[in-house]
């Protein structure tokens, strides 16, 4: 639930017209500067904590409290917190800052409030541009006791503490703006993967990979539990996760569900291929935890299957739990896992098995500590040897050639460090690993993966300085002793004038398209759009260039915005048989084919 954050859905450009906007924003500006609606707040006392005044519209009653707790953890947490701005807004002080009647109908129903012109409900759909539903199936008294809870946690202020010593904050992160290519692409509308829920996104299809053998397979699953196998233009489903995994969620979305998966190099001789997805809090003890007093929200389970059958069409075989990991939100879990398809049987790293691993949200929540920790592997990408067993579990393996191994300061398993959601890893043909990381609140980048290397989150977002015992909506200049610290720094990296959240692509190596030859092709999450960098100019210590495509389909200029219907796209890319370039939205479920590039 986001609150009060803006409805996903989208609504048309035209939605409002040009003298509406520009009164709106007038508005806007009007109540951004009333901070309390006419509530009175008192002055701090001169010692310790200031005093928070109590509000009769918020009940203090322990049970009803205790019932707002657990709908604000069912519901709430994975967006919202009381101590830093993320997917949704800070709720520590949005009790003293809006009425309770706007705050009842905003949870009720957040796009009619939208729709009715609302300044600040419409200042925020712009700022965050995530979903927030309608939660009309709450009663009156489920939404009060919700926000009697969110006011038990209300505070006055949120103190920087520590930025001080850091310098100005840089209110323009990266101000050089991304240029037109002139290039466009020209995208095909193939199919539309079957939609998974009434609501968008109507298809959380996610990951694309091609199976090798005799005749080339090719897959795509949905988040919700579905994995498909691409037929042409059809999709059919493989394997039915639910079935397999009764424990199995897919709820609150962010990611979680059926988060990936990987076909084993000899998938074709052994029947060996992974996946990761999420179960409830404490469904079974975690071969990785942190303290019992910190929270866990959900559970990423990675499990090893083997189909009786490698050429069958659909799933028979069974399937053992690697490991089991503690999340304390619902966000950045177990983003990726995958081979290395560039490793020939007998070298090193073939057969490994590499896995991104996200913060789970311990920073935002005030557990940075979860991640940093060099003996944890949150925030961190490992590899394993999935065939072996000298894992504290004995389920896995630890390559002797990873980094960290024999180290006990370190995690065996780690093979790099310091991602706040390395949501993608994938390889170039010139060797080039690449490895997308998802920002807080000002820098989207792409990492070349390096062994051993540590990209510096949570002190670092991009090639910025972030205060993680403070606000984290805020970023820094690096300091002059910088270099002492030893981070390894992106490649690519964006601010969140262009965009919110990295979705990861691949380097376009097929000559199908002679003009795509050699780039890095990517976008948007959020907005849609697509972009590209040289892969020749991805360098360590520089950033490469960044330059937009536009989009044709039926030869007319679209953005995927609007072919989607939301202003959320969930953009998403994929390589397809003879490396075949698709572009798809989880907003509305439809995959793209790049049929051709030009000016």
């Amino acid at each position: 639930m986001n609150i009060p954050t803006p409805f996903a859905n989208s609504f048309p450009s035209t939605y409002f017209s040009f003298k509406k906007r520009i009164v709106l924003r007038a508005l806007v500006l009007i109540s951004l500067s009333i901070q309390s609606y006419g509530q009175q707040t008192a002055k701090p006392q001169s010692s310790a904590k200031p005093v928070v005044p109590a509000n009769p519209a918020y009940s203090t009653d322990k049970a009803v409290l205790a019932k707002g707790q657990q709908l604000f953890q069912q519901n709430c947490t994975a967006c919202h917190n009381f101590l830093q701005k993320g997917i949704g807004p800070n709720l520590a002080t949005v009790t003293l800052e809006v009425p309770a009647a706007w705050l009842k109908t905003f949870i009720h129903n957040a796009p009619e409030v939208i729709k009715s012109g609302d300044a600040r409900a419409y200042a925020l759909f712009e700022e965050y541009k995530q979903t927030m539903p309608p939660f009309t199936h709450l009663s009156d008294g489920d939404v009060e006791a919700l926000m009697a809870f969110i006011h038990s946690k209300r505070k006055v202020s949120n103190v920087d503490v520590g930025s001080e010593k850091l310098g100005a904050e840089l209110k323009d992160p990266i101000p050089t703006k991304i240029p037109q290519s002139g290039l466009h692409l020209e995208l095909q509308e193939v199919a539309t993967a079957p939609a998974s829920a009434e609501k968008v996104p109507l298809a959380r299809i996610n990951k694309m990979q091609v199976l090798p053998g005799k005749k080339d397979r090719l897959f795509l699953e949905d988040l919700r539990g579905t994995f498909y196998e691409m037929e042409g233009n059809s999709l059919r489903v493989f394997m039915d996760f639910a079935k397999e995994r009764p424990n199995f969620i897919h709820t609150p979305g962010l990611a979680t569900g059926l988060g990936s998966y990987a076909f084993h190099p000899d998938f074709q001789t052994n029947g060996l291929f992974y996946t990761t997805h999420t179960e409830k809090a404490n469904t079974a003890p975690a071969d990785f935890a942190y303290a019992d007093s910190i929270k866990v929200t959900l559970q990423w389970v990675l499990t090893e299957w083997k189909v009786n059958d490698p050429a069958a069409k659909e799933f028979a075989g069974t399937g053992r739990e690697l490991f089991r990991i503690n999340m304390v939100s619902p966000i950045h879990g177990v983003q990726e896992i995958t081979f290395n398809p560039l490793a020939k049987p007998g070298t090193p790293d073939y057969g490994l098995l590499y896995i991104g691993i996200g913060d789970g949200g311990a920073t935002e929540n005030g557990f940075y500590f979860i991640c940093k920790d060099k003996n944890r592997p949150w925030g961190k990408v490992l590899r394993i040897d999935p065939k072996g067993n000298n894992s504290k579990n004995g389920k896995y393996g630890i390559p002797a050639r990873n980094p960290f191994a024999g180290n006990k300061a370190y995690l065996g398993e780690i093979f790099c460090q310091g991602f706040r959601n390395p949501n993608r890893i994938t390889w170039a043909q010139d060797g080039k690993m690449l490895i997308s990381d998802i920002g807080q609140a000002q820098a989207e980048e792409l990492n070349l993966g390096v062994a051993g290397a540590d990209y510096g989150w949570p002190e670092r977002e991009g090639t910025f300085v972030i205060n993680h015992r403070g606000r984290m909506d805020r970023v820094y200049a690096l300091p002059a002793d910088d270099a002492k610290f030893k981070y390894t720094y992106p490649v690519v990296q964006y601010d969140h004038d262009e965009g919110n959240a990295f979705s990861a692509g691949f380097v376009y190596e097929s000559k199908a398209i002679p003009a795509l030859m050699g780039k890095y092709i990517f976008g948007d999450i959020v907005s849609g759009r697509v972009f590209f960098v040289e892969s020749s100019q991805l360098k360590l210590g520089k950033q490469a260039p960044i330059q937009e495509f536009t989009l044709q389909v039926a030869g007319k200029t679209a953005n995927l915005q609007t072919l989607s219907g939301s202003k959320k796209t969930d953009l998403r890319f994929g390589l397809g048989l003879n490396q075949d370039f698709y572009i798809y939205t989880k907003a509305d479920g439809r995959i793209y084919k790049v049929t051709g590039a030009g000016k």
